[in-house]
């Protein structure tokens, strides 16, 4: 028997298993946003079928658009998710640069240290966190929040871009260096290219859980000029009456950036995992 003929069973079970399980990671986001169309009655009648002519309604969209000033708070959302993947994405390249770059007397225990930063959630600190804030004047401002998740984002990313920037050629380095390149001259132009797939992974796993934070929306910016999307869909969550279809349109609505993030960087997010896999 041939090995493509031993391996065509693995390969058919292997594409079942990953089938299986992107229909269970996508039914909860498919049921959402179909129900996001329904009325009322559609949504509690007929909670698993399409839309159809008889169940089709706006009015959670129309709702959303209405009530709550939506659009502001996806624009105070947009602002704090885009800042904070630039800082993390800066810093976090830089300190993995100088971590796998430069060899000093600590380098092994501070990237250990930095690495504890994933293991320690920094929802322990929040009360440290809040009076830090008060004290510098911050609460109730966006840049409370980008602060936050830029720390909470630089330990994966400083692991992470460490690791592969070790992968780097220290030749093209060196020569980079013997031309009179200065070190941020190597670091823009000659590393950060070759590190663009690890970067968009970064990305994706930074931006998902800042985006969906609703605990630190609710403590440290909970004004009507701050809040976030996820905050602000909290406004159709009520004690006795839950206005069902303005909160599904509007988890929806929150839906689209990561799509369009992935569907963005999808092929520099699978190279980033593939190359880390070999390694």
């Amino acid at each position: 028997m041939s090995t493509a003929t031993r391996s065509l069973p693995r390969t058919i079970g292997a594409h079942a298993v990953l089938l299986t399980y992107t229909v269970i990671a996508l039914f909860p986001v498919i049921l959402v946003v179909m129900n996001s169309f329904k009325s009322r009655a559609g949504i509690f009648g007929a909670p698993l079928t399409p839309p159809t002519p008889k169940t089709f309604d706006l009015i959670g969209y129309t709702t959303v658009f209405g009530q709550g000033d939506f659009l502001h708070y996806f624009q105070n959302s947009l602002v704090v998710t885009v800042a904070s993947l630039f800082f993390v994405l800066l810093f976090g390249a830089m300190a993995g640069f100088a971590l796998s770059e430069y060899r000093f007397r600590g380098n092994t225990m501070m990237g250990l240290y930095l690495a504890l930063g994933i293991m320690i959630p920094i929802r322990l600190g929040t009360v440290a966190i809040l009076q830090l804030m008060v004290a510098s004047g911050l609460v109730n401002t966006l840049t409370a929040l980008i602060l936050v998740y830029t720390a909470q984002g630089l330990p994966l990313a400083i692991f992470i871009l460490s690791e592969f920037m070790k992968q780097v050629s220290d030749d093209l380095k060196n020569a980079g260096r013997i031309d009179g390149l200065s070190e941020y001259t190597i670091f823009f132009r000659l590393v950060l290219p070759l590190v663009r797939p690890s970067m968009a992974t970064v990305a994706v796993f930074t931006m998902i859980p800042i985006w969906n934070d609703l605990w630190f929306p609710l403590i440290l910016a909970p004004s009507e000029e701050t809040k976030t999307v996820t905050l602000g869909a909290q406004l159709f969550l009520g004690q006795f009456v839950t206005n069902w279809n303005a909160i599904l349109a509007a988890l929806s609505l929150a839906i689209l950036p990561v799509l369009v993030l992935y569907v963005i960087f999808s092929r520099q997010l699978i190279r980033g995992i593939t190359s880390g896999a070999v390694k």
